[in-house]
């Protein structure tokens, strides 16, 4: 970092989750973690094979219309999880849940979903806001570039609410976060996240960090 912070102050401690809920433009917040940003258009992997999702289609249809999904824990549990269990299955790949990660001061807290895998993936759950979660999901990948002990050049990472998703990459060798504008709805738009999320984890190694946006 080139230049003295200006929101963060060097003797306090951060974790992720503060991220979301600092009054301040995000610019600023991840500029004092020797990150930039930009809101464009992102060519995202992309799965292109057969795909099954009749039955989590119908899942996710009854847990908005049988489920006071509301709460932070409903979302995660009725509308995220079925989701990550499913790529999961299809992809061969395992997930860590809460898993704890402690880079610095300003880099540390618990990711709520992370697949340690050739491609990784963190997800992160929130309420509402994609926004701030974005922030968040700066603060996670700026920590995820400096832990990893791989040289691939791009991490992956979402923001979801449970029943919106949007992607974004992060460019290790200019600590660049990029946020795709596009927004994903459940249960509408389904195949294509579904798509999006193995086109990822399939990909040769290529981190993806995830970060749903419930709290």
């Amino acid at each position: 970092m080139s230049r003295p912070p200006k929101i963060l102050k060097p003797d306090e401690t951060y974790t992720f989750a503060r991220y979301a809920e600092l009054p301040y433009e995000r610019d600023d917040i991840l500029a004092d973690l020797g990150c930039t940003l930009s809101r464009q258009q992102v060519e995202l992997p992309y799965y292109m094979g057969a795909l099954q999702l009749q039955a989590l289609d119908d899942q996710l249809n009854d847990a908005f219309q049988f489920t006071t999904i509301s709460s932070e824990q409903a979302r995660r549990e009725f509308l995220i999880a079925p989701i990550i269990a499913h790529v999961c299955r299809q992809t061969g790949q395992k997930v860590r849940v809460e898993y704890p990660l402690a880079v610095s001061g300003w880099l540390r807290g618990t990711l709520d979903y992370y697949f340690q895998a050739s491609n990784l993936l963190i997800i992160e759950a929130k309420r509402e806001n994609l926004y701030t979660g974005f922030t968040q999901l700066g603060a996670e990948l700026v920590a995820l570039s400096q832990w990893i002990d791989s040289d691939t050049p791009l991490l992956y990472g979402a923001v979801t609410t449970g029943q919106i998703w949007q992607f974004g990459t992060f460019d290790r060798a200019t600590q660049h976060l990029t946020e795709d504008p596009t927004l994903y709805r459940i249960p509408e738009e389904l195949e294509q996240v579904v798509r999006l999320l193995m086109g990822i984890l399939s990909q040769q190694p290529t981190p993806i960090l995830m970060n749903p946006t419930l709290a």
